[in-house]
């Protein structure tokens, strides 16, 4: 395997990681309706990120595909939800949630940035409009979880 299917299959990987996990915080978070919806809207972007990089590398003779489906985990998620809302704590863990979130999504931009990288190097022009045209939104995700965590951590922070 060479250094740009190896890229890719990491980046895709770390998309559809980052899409469950959203999912599962707006979940989780379903009584927090900001949270809850920005996180689904979120989490379609890294769908979106994950199905961009299947089709390309395709065109590179790498198939990441995969048939697992999703309503378990929606299930599963919802369940989560359902015992969230009985947890001393919420508060606390949509701090630790938006963090590793954050985490997730900057692990992607670094992934990101060496595909782009890459396509530059070696002239790719697909490559490189893919990772300029999904990148800037990857930013956005990681923008938006530090803008929560800063709005959240101290209200959360000193009211323990």
């Amino acid at each position: 395997m060479n250094g740009v299917n190896l890229t890719l299959r990491v980046l895709h990987h770390g998309e559809k990681h980052l899409a469950r996990k959203l999912t599962a915080v707006a979940e989780r978070h379903r009584a927090e309706p900001e949270i809850h919806h920005v996180a689904l809207d979120l989490a379609g972007w890294s769908r979106e990120h994950a199905q961009r990089l299947s089709d390309t590398a395709d065109r590179h003779g790498l198939d990441l595909r995969d048939f697992a489906g999703t309503p378990l985990l929606s299930a599963l998620g919802e369940k989560t939800a359902e015992t969230m809302v009985h947890r001393p704590d919420p508060a606390l863990l949509l701090l630790r949630d938006l963090r590793e979130l954050h985490l997730d999504a900057a692990e992607n931009s670094v992934h990101w940035e060496m595909l782009a990288q890459v396509a530059q190097a070696t002239k790719d022009d697909e490559l490189l409009g893919l990772a300029s045209s999904c990148h800037p939104a990857t930013l956005r995700q990681m923008r938006w979880t530090n803008t929560m965590i800063k709005v959240l951590a101290p209200q959360v922070l000193t009211s323990l």
